[in-house]
């Protein structure tokens, strides 16, 4: 039996050219934009966990990290600020470096998870809205499934150099259901 397809020489063979995407971004593009996208949204939720557990950037430290989760119905909120200004604080360090990627996305997923929970769906945009942290979600659950690109620390590291997207889909999969843990503990 004959394949369907046909081999054909001559002028109207197909060339290396025409058999890759004209339009695809080198694997150094693919690398140089996963290297920004880990950056900006590690270093910003690096930041976040920042305010929660030391008060930089305007934040409310732990005394007023936990009395807001307190408010918003977790038990025990000053633990809770701990437990996610260190999730930010990691994850986002982890992101920015490319380091356990698959795992510091699933953390990043896990708090702005709650972050949605809490913050409700009063719209999509600011002032109430939640493109923000819908935005910071996503993102960290693109690299969790992408992988951080050639040039991160992961690379360095030979049980995770090669990135695969069942380790990312468990890294997520466990991150959520952290994240529904904490708002069952939720009153």
């Amino acid at each position: 039996m004959s394949s369907p397809l046909r081999t054909t020489t001559g002028p109207l063979a197909p060339t290396s050219e025409a058999t890759h995407a004209p339009h695809a971004a080198s694997p150094h593009a693919y690398d140089a934009g996963l290297l920004l996208l880990r950056v900006v949204l590690g270093l910003t939720m690096a930041a976040h966990g920042g305010q929660k557990l030391f008060g930089w950037f305007g934040g409310g430290g732990i005394d007023g990290t936990g009395a807001f989760f307190t408010l918003s119905g977790y038990p025990n909120g000053k633990a809770l600020a701990v437990v996610a200004g260190l999730t930010e604080t990691f994850g986002g360090l982890g992101l920015a470096l490319g380091l356990l990627t698959p795992l510091a996305g699933s953390a990043v997923v896990g708090t702005m998870v709650n972050a949605l929970a809490v913050k409700g769906f009063d719209g999509f945009f600011a002032p109430t809205g939640i493109e923000y942290e819908l935005l910071l979600t996503a993102g960290a659950a693109a690299l969790a499934l992408t992988g951080p690109g050639r040039l991160a620390a992961d690379r360095y590291l030979p049980w995770v150099k090669s990135h695969r997207l069942a380790y990312g889909a468990a890294a997520l999969a466990l991150g959520l259901l952290i994240a529904a843990i904490t708002l069952l503990l939720r009153n």
